[in-house]
């Protein structure tokens, strides 16, 4: 049994179906599914597919039909709404027939229309299927020349497939001109010793007469009324009673008197027992599983629910059951494992059963996945939201349970909608991880089958934090990356959060570290988290884990001698260390004074080579000079002019400004002058060596110099937005 049969068995005893053993022993044949394709919505022909045990039904219904007195022919009913296993069922009978001798013919009248057409090709039909049989082809002469008595000339281009279509027009109407001369008596006459004079009789099945339209279910009835009274016929008519009956209503005579005149024997195929339906559908889901690789990830406690409030109340009959299984087949193997397979499960019922529901989730995403707590909506902007919402119920027709069922199920943040409770932010990314529809991104990628840039960048980040323990690994992963998507996974590694362990710590902060200062910048939104900010969180909340200060301080001591960039070191000692507005106090104060005395160290040292390359050059020289014990030497800046250039580039910054009900962001370029200035002690030494980069004529910089000589002609930016 494959791990899917067993979470399905298991679900359906949780569910409360006692019963559904009793139905293995009539599907035993699924049991092995490694061998099974999803079935069509076809009716089953072989006795070893009767999953609902009805051969033994099948059996009696043919013995009970050949017990008939057939000497005036009868009409027999195999009677059942749509999809409940009619064809099925005489199919099965059939066999029982082939076993007596009993000939079966088929009369399939969806092949022709009005009630001419009808009636010439019901005997050309019939006629040409008794002509193959050698020890029935006399009657199929006599039944092919009494059908003719009732042809008139438009039926020539429309002729059925068993006649011969060479023969010339005029030779066939002056067959049927000769013939009626004959008289209908006489044909008619003959036609029935032909048939009174067979050794057995011969059973001509009308299928699916419910499919069709009102005045075509009433033509087929007149000719079964028409021909029911010829020997040694058993008709057999397959249709929904309802459906016919009102077909068949005229002028205030009911329609099942008009039955009751027709039919001598009919049977009412039983309803299938719930709980041998719940095994089917459990055992379809399995079968169409069973050849995909990845459906996972599956929530067996989720399941029971989605199962018995969603899935099961849509389907039902078998036909159903066949049009789910191969609906889930396609989907699940188009998305690969991306989305929980029981809210694909679920959201595949709608979308089978109930398509006008299906079409609206596709405008209500946002209605569908917005949290209460959401900066987004509030207030009065609910009402979209929640209208969006009562649309979606209010399509479901009869089904409005199952669809407040969805929604209660599948997207918990719409059920305040339908008055439940809210759920915040802090769901979001529980839901993301468990690659549920509740999450905006997963439900896109169930409608559209295109994943969305953060759903790529949860996926990315999701694999990266499965090799996070393993420093090389989770280096070359990230590296392997597009550098400019790279951003985007490592804040989604914050999903990840209440699954960082202690082991995650140290090489998970050494390679993030040394990724930042290749990372490229955006150009930012008025709100937008910068990217020292992002890979940041991921950092504190690695190290926070650890709990225990002075395991964090080790972990820092780790780490420090593996991380290239200065700029990166001063990230990790803000992190855990006391400066205002960035640090969180991690480890011991004395610690956190230690760590960044020794990073002022180090920046004193440092080459210019070495500084031109730095992140956040800016900030690393005025921290290492301001914070600067007396005791420690003095910071001097080095007189190259690529560590002018890198410093002036390093204290370009955007000014960014919004009009007042405009969402339009005006930018514009500025520099951090005074820091400039501290930093070479005064103006004038900042002027000399700007003069002695401008000698060098440095290729691309000719922007950042002219915006030099702003600031060195005495411009200043009035306030914020000013150029």
């Amino acid at each position: 049994m494959s791990w899917i049969s067993k979470i399905l068995h298991k679900s359906e005893n949780d569910s409360q179906n006692k019963g559904a053993r009793e139905s293995e022993k009539h599907s035993s044949f699924n049991r092995n599914t490694s061998h099974i394709t999803v079935a069509a919505d076809n009716p089953i022909r072989l006795l070893e597919d009767d999953a609902l045990g009805r051969a033994g039904g099948a059996r009696s219904f043919t013995q009970q039909a050949l017990s008939l007195d057939v000497r005036e022919g009868v009409v027999v009913g195999v009677l059942g709404p749509w999809g409940s296993g009619k064809t099925s069922f005489i199919n099965l009978s059939r066999g029982e027939f082939d076993n007596a001798g009993v000939p079966v013919l088929d009369f399939n009248p969806w092949m022709f229309s009005g009630a001419e057409q009808l009636v010439e090709s019901f005997f050309v039909e019939l006629a040409a299927q008794l002509k193959i049989r050698p020890e029935l082809a006399k009657v199929g002469k006599d039944l092919e020349d009494y059908g003719e008595m009732f042809s008139g000339m438009a039926w020539l281009p429309l002729m059925g497939p068993w006649i011969e279509r060479g023969r010339g027009a005029v030779k066939i109407l002056g067959k049927i001109l000769q013939r009626r001369k004959e008289g209908v008596g006489g044909r008619r006459t003959k036609l029935e010793k032909a048939l009174a004079d067979c050794d057995k009789p011969i059973v001509v099945v009308l299928d699916d007469i419910d499919r069709l339209s009102t005045s075509e279910i009433r033509d087929v009835f007149k000719l079964v009324r028409l021909t029911a009274n010829f020997p040694n016929v058993i008709y057999i008519v397959a249709f929904d009673r309802g459906r016919v009956e009102k077909a068949l209503e005229d002028q205030g005579v009911p329609g099942r008197d008009y039955l009751e005149k027709i039919l001598q024997v009919s049977v009412d195929l039983p309803a299938v027992p719930s709980q041998v339906l719940n095994r089917q559908i459990l055992i379809a889901i399995d079968s169409a599983l069973s050849g995909i690789s990845n459906p996972r990830p599956f929530d067996s406690q989720t399941w029971p629910d989605l199962f018995m409030e969603i899935i099961r109340p849509l389907v039902r009959n078998m036909r159903d059951v066949r049009r789910y299984a191969a609906a889930i087949r396609g989907t699940v193997s188009a998305l690969n494992g991306q989305i929980a397979l029981a809210d694909v499960l679920a959201l595949e019922a709608i979308r089978t059963f109930l398509p006008d529901v299906y079409d609206r989730l596709h405008g209500a995403v946002e209605a569908l996945t917005t949290v209460s707590d959401s900066p987004l909506r509030s207030g009065s902007e609910l009402s979209p939201l929640k209208s969006a919402i009562d649309s979606i119920v209010e399509v479901s027709g009869t089904h409005k349970e199952v669809v407040r069922a969805m929604i209660r199920r599948l997207f918990p943040a719409a059920e305040r909608h339908i008055g439940g409770g809210g759920y915040g932010a802090e769901f979001k990314g529980r839901w993301l991880r468990e690659r549920r529809v509740a999450h905006e991104d997963i439900l896109r990628l169930y409608l559209e089958r295109v994943a969305g840039e953060g759903f790529q960048a949860f996926s990315r980040a999701e694999r990266a934090f499965g090799v996070m323990s393993n420093q090389h690994a989770f280096d070359s992963y990230l590296r392997s990356l597009d550098v400019e998507r790279l951003e985007d996974v490592i804040g989604s590694l914050e999903t990840f959060e209440d699954k960082f362990a202690p082991e995650h710590a140290v090489p998970g902060t050494i390679v993030l570290l040394n990724l930042l200062p290749g990372l490229p910048e955006r150009r930012r939104g008025m709100f937008d988290w910068g990217t020292g900010l992002v890979v940041g969180r991921v950092i504190y909340r690695l190290l926070r884990l650890l709990g225990d200060p002075t395991e964090i301080e080790a972990a820092v001591r780790q780490t420090l001698p593996e991380v290239k960039c200065l700029s990166s070191k001063l990230q990790i000692i803000d992190i855990v260390g006391y400066r205002e507005g960035a640090g969180h106090k991690l480890v011991s104060e004395a610690a956190a004074a230690q760590f960044e005395r020794t990073w002022r160290d180090e920046v004193r040292s440092a080459m210019a080579d070495d500084l031109v390359g730095e992140r956040d050059l800016i900030r690393v020289l005025l921290l290492a000079k301001s914070d600067a014990d007396p005791s420690e030497g003095p910071l001097n800046i080095d007189e190259s002019p690529q560590l002018t250039l890198a410093m002036l580039q390093a204290a370009r910054s955007e000014g960014l400004s919004q009009t007042m009900g405009s969402r339009a962001v005006r930018r514009s370029p500025r520099l951090g002058w005074d820091a400039l200035v501290e930093l070479y002690g005064d103006e004038a030494t900042l002027r000399q060596r700007i003069d002695s980069l401008k000698a060098t004529e440095p290729e691309g910089a000719n922007d950042l110099l002219e915006l030099a000589d702003k600031y060195l002609s005495g411009w200043r930016p009035k306030h914020f937005g000013d150029e």
